[in-house]
């Protein structure tokens, strides 16, 4: 088997073990973190309803002044602070976070870090 297809094999039931002992709902949604290697993106999701309630990235408009390059701790942690201040504007304080297929380290733990800061309880 190709050595890339393995791996996105290996990712994509990484992410659907996380995914599947968490199912946000209005009370406390959750927070699904997405990376890549330029930018970082994270937004808060009502399953039961499925409708995405708030959303922050470095490829918005706001953000791309602050954040010089996405792809650091620096740019999650921005990112984390964003999201907590569009959530509890939205009244939302506590969340589920969904890591996705990432580790708990680097850029997620930053951002996690700057959410907690920030207000938001997971």
């Amino acid at each position: 088997m190709d050595k890339n297809k393995k791996l996105l094999k290996k990712r994509i039931r990484r992410r659907q073990h996380v995914r599947n002992k968490l199912r946000g709902d209005a009370e406390r949604p959750r927070l699904c973190v997405s990376r890549s290697l330029k930018h970082f993106s994270c937004q808060l999701v009502d399953d039961e309803a499925g409708k995405t309630l708030v959303s922050a990235s470095t490829l918005d408009q706001s953000v791309r002044g602050d954040v010089g390059y996405g792809g650091n701790s620096e740019a999650a942690a921005k990112i984390g602070t964003l999201i907590a201040e569009k959530a509890t504007a939205a009244g939302i304080t506590s969340v589920r976070l969904d890591r996705g297929h990432n580790r708990y380290h680097g850029r997620v733990k930053a951002f996690a870090d700057a959410a907690r800061e920030a207000g938001l309880q997971f």
